[in-house]
């Protein structure tokens, strides 16, 4: 029978070797990868991460922006003159808003066009100084307290209303 293997000096009988002749070497594990540069994922990540912080900050800067021209037409409009004409300039322009928030709303008369104005938040419409609204264009004096407090509170509603959705 053929022998499958040579045996060479100092081997032993059955095969067995000497392990300090093997050239064996301990396991290597390659390098790790550095932190820099990323891998394209992270690319990827960081680029859909700008692109929506641009996003919601010219979101957020048009929505100021919108804000701010709402603002000055309100005081514009409501800023010049006797107070009975600026009362009906603002409830003009409530009425505006209120039908951009709800058609049919600038129809309401009375004590419902006040709880309409209350909207969810409280009566400071129907029970408080916004009742003004109802008869102070037709007052022949209207103190300035008063049309102070109901312009105040009719700049926040007419925000309000006009940020509503449609």
């Amino acid at each position: 029978m053929p022998t499958l293997y040579r045996r060479g000096p100092g081997s032993a009988e059955g095969g067995a070797m000497d392990p300090t002749r093997l050239p064996l070497r301990d396991v290597h594990l390659p390098a790790s990868p550095p932190w820099w540069p990323p891998a394209p994922g992270w690319w990827w990540l960081a680029a859909a991460l700008a692109v929506a912080t641009l996003a919601w900050a010219a979101w957020s800067a048009w929505r100021a922006a919108r804000r701010r021209r709402w603002l000055r037409w309100f005081d514009a409009s409501s800023g010049h003159g006797p107070f009975s004409d600026r009362l009906l300039e603002m409830s003009s322009l409530l009425r505006r808003a209120a039908r951009r928030r709800r058609p049919g709303a600038e129809l309401l008369q009375g004590e419902p066009w006040l709880r309409f104005l209350d909207g969810p938040q409280g009566r400071s419409f129907s029970t408080g100084a916004g009742r003004v609204l109802l008869d102070g264009g037709f007052r022949p004096q209207l103190e300035a307290e008063q049309f102070d407090a109901v312009r105040v509170l009719a700049r926040v509603r007419f925000l309000e209303l006009m940020e509503g959705r449609r």
